[in-house]
């Protein structure tokens, strides 16, 4: 391998681990609030490329028929809780919430696709999409078990993993999808050529990571939402929903993975299944952060990312056990560095 094959391969792996930083990003930003290994991140993943390339086509993307489901389950849970509080003042902002704005967007959705609008419109329209989901799958999954031990919550997660993959597939289809880039321009410094798309992902991720750890590390709302996991029922006492802080988390974390979907649509075919393996290298990024810290999570996915691309130059057959192998010696470092405490104190 000379010099200039190792930069190859190196700029490789900073533009999928960057993109693997995003998906640490959201992981560690639902865990950090909710307790949830949020497994099914990567089916989101999938759902933002191809509701992407679907409007690039002129058709209907198959999330607006899934999202409309969802918005209607979630209202029906939420008229019969709230009518059991006898909050029934409450009752239409709440119908609003969860069924009017999402079905708004299906509806916005529905009506531009065939009009194939600019790219940057279609964008906007999957992260609406797919970021309404989001929240949708907090209310009618999580926010009933929300008090549930962290072994349960996981279960519950890798169910739904197993649902959003059926889905994907009925609602989706079998056949693979590619997004058109965003540019199409290349950068040369000295014997290297950077494509812009390539930049463009890198500082995507970066100021993503700004932005988190100056949330969650400097603001009192950020802060806030923190304290739910820690302890729920002291963050209710001091003013703090905890169901209202899943709902935003669940939010933020679905609009990173729909985000990830529209970043990875220009590089490689997308399926519905597809997601799940880019998200579980994510989730080896996340691990070595602890899944508390964003720039840990950040650096140890773009860590999987290099690592990957050497992999493949050196021992292609054997990159995917290669990266997933670096989550042992993480695992065993942390059991033996940190304090064990029983899961009732």
């Amino acid at each position: 391998m000379d010099a200039q094959i190792a930069a190859l391969l190196a700029q490789d792996g900073f533009t999928n681990g960057a993109i693997y930083a995003l998906l640490a990003l959201a992981l560690v930003l639902v865990f950090a609030v909710t307790r949830v290994i949020f497994v099914p991140s990567g089916e989101l993943v999938s759902y933002g490329t191809l509701t992407l390339a679907a409007l690039d086509a002129g058709k209907t993307p198959g999330m607006v028929k899934l999202l409309v489901g969802a918005a209607v389950l979630a209202t029906v849970i939420e008229v019969v809780s709230t009518l059991r509080r006898r909050e029934a003042r409450r009752l239409l902002p709440r119908v609003l919430l969860w069924g009017g704005v999402p079905l708004a967007i299906a509806a916005l959705v529905t009506w531009a696709a065939p009009l194939k609008p600019p790219l940057f419109a279609q964008v906007l329209l999957t992260l609406a999409a797919v970021g309404a989901l989001g929240p949708l799958l907090y209310r009618i999954v999580y926010q009933p078990i929300a008090d549930a031990s962290v072994l349960v919550l996981l279960i519950v997660s890798v169910a739904l993993h197993l649902v959003l993959a059926g889905l994907g597939l009925y609602f989706f289809g079998a056949e693979g999808s590619r997004t058109p880039a965003f540019a199409s321009a290349q950068l040369a410094v000295g014997s290297m050529t950077f494509s812009a798309q390539s930049l463009f992902v890198v500082a995507t991720s970066a100021l993503a990571i700004v932005v988190l750890y100056v949330l969650f590390n400097r603001t009192l709302y950020g802060k806030a939402l923190r304290a739910t996991a820690v302890n729920r029922i002291g963050a209710r006492l001091v003013g703090i929903a905890p169901d209202f802080a899943g709902t935003v988390t669940f939010t933020l974390a679905a609009l990173l993975c729909a985000f990830c979907g529209v970043l990875i649509g220009p590089i490689t075919t997308v399926y519905y299944d597809s997601g799940f393996l880019i998200s579980l290298k994510g989730f080896v990024g996340a691990i070595i952060g602890g899944l508390v810290s964003y720039p840990l999570a950040a650096a140890g996915a773009l860590f999987v990312g290099l690592i990957e691309a050497f992999a493949s130059f050196y021992a292609s057959a054997f990159k995917e056990v290669i990266v997933f192998t670096l989550i042992i010696p993480v695992l065993l470092w942390r059991s033996l560095t940190s304090h064990h405490h029983e899961e009732d104190e």
